[in-house]
C-alpha cells in the first residue's frame, strides 16, 4: 500500500509540472541562467511538498495498519546534570626560569665549577674569569685605604683635641674616602669575574669551555633551568575574552610524555594581538618528577561554559523535520513490555563531545529513545531493551 501511495504521488506531482514544460535538459541546452534558476526553485518546493506528503502518508498508514510490529529500541531516563563545554586550544611549556647565563667581564674563562645535569643555589659560583691582574690591583689600593685609614684616624684624634689644623684632617679624611671609593671599585670588578647563579635550579648546558675566550654580555656560558615553577601558556581567540577568568578550570594534556592535568587558569592576558586577533592565559602544572620540560606541546581544553542543571542528550538522535524543526522521540509507556514513540520538538544549545544541551522539548523525567531513534515514527509501538 505504501508504494502504491507513493507512485501516486510522484505522479500528481509530475503531472503538475505540465505536458508543455521544457525537460532540465532542454533548459540547460539553452543556457537561460534565469530560467534554470527558476525550475531549480520549482523542483526545491515540489519536494518539500513530496516530503511532507509523504509523512502524511506515512502517519495515516501506521495507524490504519491493523498489525504492528513493535520495534526494538534502548531508552535513558532524562536527569539533570552539570554541562561543561570547552573550547581546545594548542600551548606550549614554559618557565620563567630558563636562562642563559653571559659573563659580565671579558677575559679567559680559567674555571667552571659546575657539570651539566649539577643542582646548584642561588648565589652559588658557576664559573670564574681571569681578572687581567685586578686583584693585585685591589690588594695594593686596600694597602691605601689602611693607611689612609690610619692618618685620618690620627688626624681626627688631634682635631678632637683641638691639635693640628683643620685643613689637616679634612685632608685626611678626604684622602680616605676617596682610597676606599677606588677600593669598592676595583673590587666590584674583580665581583664581576665571577659567574654566580641567578637563582637555584639544574645546570642544563656548559656551553663555553675552559680556557675559552669569553666576551661580556656576547659569549653563552652555561644555560639554567629551574623546573620547580612550570606553566603552559596558550592563545585563545578574543571572542572568548568575558567567559574565561582567573580560576576558570582547564584540562592539559602533555601527550609526548603521557600526562593530563586539572587545573585552574592563573593569568589571563591584558593584550589581543593585533595578527591573530587572540589573548594569552596562563596555567601552572605540577612538575614533581621533573619530566615536564620547557618547550613541550600542549593540548589545553578550557571550561568556557557551564550549566549546573542541564538537559542533555546524545547528538546523533536528533532529526530535521520537513519544516526544519529539530526533533526526538520519547518513549511513552502502554504495557510493562511496550510503548509508543512520540516525537517531540525540540530547542537545543550547544554541543559537545557528542551531547548536546536540550533547551526545550524535554524534561526530566522523560525517556528518550537512545538506540533506534532514527528508525521510528511518531506513534509507533516499540518495546525497550532496557526492560
Amino acid at each position: 500500500m505504501k508504494n502504491i501511495l507513493f507512485i501516486i504521488t510522484i505522479a500528481l506531482l509530475l503531472a503538475s509540472c505540465g505536458g508543455d514544460t521544457k525537460s532540465v535538459d532542454d533548459l540547460i541546452e539553452g543556457g537561460d541562467l534565469s530560467a534554470i534558476k527558476e525550475r531549480k526553485a520549482e523542483l526545491n518546493a515540489q519536494q518539500n511538498e513530496l516530503k511532507v506528503e509523504i509523512e502524511k502518508l506515512n502517519t495515516f498508514i501506521q495507524k490504519k495498519e491493523k498489525k504492528q510490529t513493535a520495534l526494538l529500541v534502548s531508552t535513558k531516563k532524562l536527569n539533570d546534570t552539570i554541562f561543561k563545554h570547552f573550547v581546545e586550544v594548542q600551548g606550549d611549556v614554559e618557565t620563567d626560569q630558563n636562562i642563559i647565563v653571559y659573563p659580565q667581564f671579558s677575559g679567559v674563562l680559567t674555571r667552571v665549577y659546575v657539570n651539566e645535569g649539577q643542582q646548584v643555589s642561588k648565589g652559588q659560583r658557576l664559573a670564574k674569569i681571569d681578572d687581567g691582574g685586578l686583584s693585585s690591583q685591589l690588594a695594593q689600593q686596600e694597602t691605601q685605604v689602611a693607611l689612609a685609614k690610619t692618618t685620618y684616624e690620627r688626624q681626627k684624634r688631634l682635631w678632637d683635641q683641638q691639635i693640628g689644623s683643620e685643613i689637616q684632617f679634612l685632608e685626611a679624611k678626604a684622602n680616605f674616602e676617596a682610597a676606599s671609593r677606588a677600593a669598592d671599585q676595583i673590587r666590584s670588578q674583580v665581583a664581576r669575574t665571577i659567574i654566580t647563579a641567578p637563582f637555584s635550579g639544574v645546570v642544563d648546558n656548559v656551553i663555553a669551555e675552559q680556557g675559552q675566550v669569553v666576551n661580556q654580555g656576547q659569549t653563552e656560558v652555561i644555560r639554567l633551568v629551574n623546573l620547580s615553577d612550570m606553566y603552559v601558556k596558550a592563545s585563545l581567540p578574543e571572542i572568548y575574552l568575558n567567559s574565561i577568568k582567573v580560576g576558570t578550570e582547564v584540562n592539559v594534556r602533555l601527550a609526548s610524555i603521557g600526562q593530563e592535568y586539572k587545573g585552574t587558569v592563573r593569568q589571563v592576558g591584558n593584550y589581543i594581538n593585533p595578527s591573530n586577533r587572540t589573548f594569552d592565559v596562563e596555567i601552572a602544572i605540577p612538575n614533581k618528577n621533573g619530566q615536564v620540560k620547557p618547550n613541550l606541546i600542549a593540548t589545553v581544553k578550557v571550561n568556557d561554559y557551564t550549566n549546573e542543571n542541564a538537559i542533555t542528550i546524545p547528538e546523533n538522535i536528533l532529526q530535521e523535520n520537513s519544516q526544519g524543526e529539530t526533533i526526538a522521540f520519547i518513549y511513552v509507556p502502554e504495557t510493562d513490555t511496550t510503548g509508543t514513540a512520540k516525537r517531540v520538538v525540540v530547542e537545543t544549545g550547544i554541543n559537545y563531545e557528542n551531547e548536546i544541551e536540550v533547551k526545550s522539548g524535554l524534561e526530566e523525567g522523560d525517556v528518550i529513545i537512545i538506540e533506534g531513534a532514527k528508525s521510528v515514527r511518531d506513534g509507533q509501538k516499540v518495546t525497550t531493551k532496557n526492560q
